[in-house]
């Protein structure tokens, strides 16, 4: 779930839908779903992956790279490909997530549907195009490009799913991504030498510099909530450190077995509203946006900011070397760190793709080795191969070193809201019940616990 870029204004939105209908009008592919239900075909006929005998193409691309370093990358990258292929042209519609996640659906369904999307690799998203087969299975292309070879098995389950859209982690592969993700820890390196503490290593020292914070006027962490969704990653980070990593990815992934209303779960959320009731957050979390609560680390208003690594590039550009990040602190006990993380939002094919060939070599041309090495350089963290990249120093050689720390040493849980088709308004309306205080631990439970086992019963 590639997380969290700024929400724009309605009339942003609807500019950029009116923007992207124009370019759809200009391009050729649009025969919309030509391939029925699930179970969609692959590749029409053999693969090609020289593409520069098929003749003019317009690539329709929709992507949710808005932010300096992402969109950098894009920009370098579309350049390099057409170069490469100068008879292709890239009609690129680049929307924030929240826009992209309105106005996706609604193109899929129409006779002009881009030909390239990122799609959260939710069930409520990928997971329902997949069952309405509206994006192509990229197998056949994966075999050809070697695609099983330079991502990890681990990366791409969860850009895997039955043909039927029913199994998330087994089946056909439907997109890849290109960042890793983990969500840790930003904070100020000068307010957390101001109080004469180290970065914390446990969570009791986290409480000890969170309430030295708050003894000093400065707020201990920052959030930003009136999406609903930037709560659960912070909750992502508590559960992490409180339940077993096994229960949380079976709760991820809306696979039975697990449930909501353990006795770990209940101790997650319960820790989490105690932040709040001890005047941990900025007031009025619920009506702050998500990009004021980072600005507002980087204006020097707090000490924490728990967020994903998506961030690095722009906290750092404000902040410099005073930015510093760090994974979570483990759970007693645990040998690794537990948290939220895997990979960006895939880029996957649509059934509206007519010259699918093209459509996969821009996907491979995006992710191999050398778009790797222009991410890095743009300041965003590969998913693959990550420790060869990193930088020497600086805010970005510590989101590396954490993202390899977790993904090596402990686990990577999966974005809760992949879990349902409603998970994501069921845990957003949840959490900022919580937070409000509207709702106990024990009700809050119960509540994910009712969408949960709605859906997991129902077979999927």
């Amino acid at each position: 779930m590639e997380r969290r870029p700024p929400r724009t204004t309605a009339a942003r939105a609807a500019a950029l839908l009116a923007a992207a209908g124009l370019a759809l009008t200009a391009c050729a592919p649009g025969s919309g779903n030509d391939d029925g239900g699930g179970g969609s075909a692959g590749p029409t006929g053999p693969v090609e992956t020289d593409i520069s005998g098929l003749g003019d193409v317009t690539l329709t691309v929709w992507d949710q790279e808005v932010r300096g370093g992402q969109d950098e990358q894009m920009t370098q990258l579309n350049d390099a490909f057409t170069a490469q292929y100068p008879n292709v042209t890239i009609e690129r519609v680049s929307q924030s997530f929240d826009d992209l996640s309105t106005t996706l659906r609604l193109a899929l369904t129409g006779d002009d549907a881009p030909d390239v999307v990122q799609t959260n690799n939710a069930r409520a998203t990928m997971g329902q195009f997949v069952e309405a087969g509206q994006l192509v299975p990229l197998d056949a292309w994966a075999e050809e490009y070697g695609w099983r070879d330079r991502y990890p098995e681990s990366v791409l389950q969860y850009s895997t799913y039955s043909d039927d859209g029913a199994v998330f982690g087994e089946g056909s592969l439907y997109g890849l991504p290109q960042v890793g993700e983990v969500v840790g820890v930003y904070y100020s390196r000068s307010a957390l030498e101001g109080l004469g503490l180290e970065v914390p290593t446990t969570w009791d020292e986290m409480s000890v510099a969170a309430e030295a914070a708050a003894a000093s006027g400065l707020t201990p962490m920052l959030l930003g909530n009136i999406e609903g969704w930037p709560a659960g990653h912070v909750f992502g980070v508590v559960q992490g450190a409180t339940v077993d990593p096994a229960e949380i990815t079976e709760l991820g992934l809306g696979n039975p077995g697990a449930s909501w209303t353990s006795p770990e779960n209940v101790e997650a959320l319960t820790t989490l509203a105690s932040w709040q009731e001890q005047g941990w957050f900025n007031e009025g979390v619920n009506g702050t946006e998500y990009d004021a609560a980072w600005q507002q680390l980087t204006q020097g208003q707090g000490l924490f900011l728990i967020a994903g690594s998506w961030l690095a590039p722009d906290i750092e550009a404000a902040m410099g070397e005073d930015a510093g990040f760090f994974a979570p602190p483990p759970a007693e006990g645990a040998e690794g760190v537990a948290t939220t993380g895997g990979t960006g939002i895939p880029f996957a094919m649509t059934t509206a793709a007519e010259e699918r060939d093209v459509a996969a070599a821009y996907i491979d041309f995006i992710t191999s080795d050398d778009a790797m090495q222009v991410l890095a350089d743009t300041g965003n963290l590969p998913v693959v191969d990550t420790a060869s990249y990193a930088p020497e120093s600086g805010l970005l050689a510590d989101v590396y070193t954490a993202f390899d720390e977790v993904s090596t040493q402990g686990s990577l849980l999966p974005y809760l809201d992949y879990a349902t088709p409603t998970m994501g308004e069921t845990l957003n309306q949840t959490l900022q019940g919580l937070l409000a205080g509207e709702v106990t631990p024990e009700q809050a439970a119960e509540a994910l616990e009712a969408d949960y086992a709605e859906f997991t019963s129902s077979g999927g």
